[in-house]
């Protein structure tokens, strides 16, 4: 039996993580679990779509993530199951599975949902979870389909001299995700020299960790999913530098001579 992973903003002061393992438990009782977090922002997918997107491919090949995030947010009522990179996924068509496929799933079906329910989580996506991490098909639970909610994305801008991304996430220590990757910066760089700009402060380099800068100095790194990130060593980046979701960051680039 495949591992279950669960993400959800339903938050750690209420019943409701406990009421989806306990449906989970009376379905396969030996069934494995395992919590990414409960702690999403209420309905935000970009929060969940990141921190999801930064540890799926962690867990082993066959592993069911079941996500809980603005599960009745579905524009037309729907939830699916999907498999994608060798793991399944099962969510409402909130747009979430879009993003984090890139609309191209492997497999998607349209889950086939009973009475309506007030706990989509619980009562469809979980079923549904158990179903995958015991071996059934994915076909076998829902109809075939293409059609995912779409959500629009902002994407990094590649110039000759000049890349614009954007924070794509807070971490819990304040420090600011961007979506500009060490690959982006290599190949538009071709090793020239940069600064990067964000707010009103410039950085020449990029350290191999926050601790590496003076405490209270602004400091740019790489990080495990070697995506560009701008902390304040011992302080809350954003806080301290005004910068949020959506935030614009620039590395700029000399000009050939």
């Amino acid at each position: 039996m495949a591992l279950i992973t669960f993400l959800s903003d339903f938050g750690y002061r209420d019943h409701y993580v406990a009421a989806v393992k306990a449906r989970i438990l009376q379905l396969a009782p030996a069934q494995a679990m395992l919590d990414i977090t409960h702690g999403i922002e209420p309905f935000n997918i970009a929060h969940a779509l990141h921190v999801l997107g930064a540890v799926y491919a962690d867990f082993p090949l066959g592993t069911v993530h079941l996500i809980g995030v603005n599960d009745l947010g579905s524009p037309k009522g729907n939830w699916h199951a999907a498999r994608f990179q060798g793991h399944y996924f099962v969510a409402a068509d909130n747009g979430i599975l879009a993003l984090l496929t890139d609309g191209r799933p492997d497999e998607l079906v349209t889950l086939t949902s009973p009475e309506p329910t007030p706990s989509p989580t619980r009562d469809i996506l979980a079923p549904a979870a158990v179903q995958l991490a015991a071996g059934k098909p994915l076909a076998d639970l829902g109809t075939a389909t293409t059609e995912l909610y779409q959500l629009l994305n902002r994407q990094v801008r590649l110039q000759d001299h000049r890349i614009t991304g954007h924070v794509v996430h807070v971490d819990h220590y304040g420090n600011l995700v961007t979506d500009i990757s060490r690959t982006a910066v290599e190949v538009v760089g071709h090793g020239r020299p940069f600064t990067i700009h964000f707010a009103r402060e410039t950085v020449r380099d990029i350290l191999p960790h926050y601790q590496s800068a003076d405490p209270g100095e602004a400091v740019c790194i790489f990080n495990s999913q070697q995506m560009l990130c701008i902390g304040v060593n011992q302080g809350h980046a954003s806080e301290l530098l005004g910068l949020h979701f959506d935030s614009q960051v620039d590395i700029r680039f000399p000009a050939d001579n």
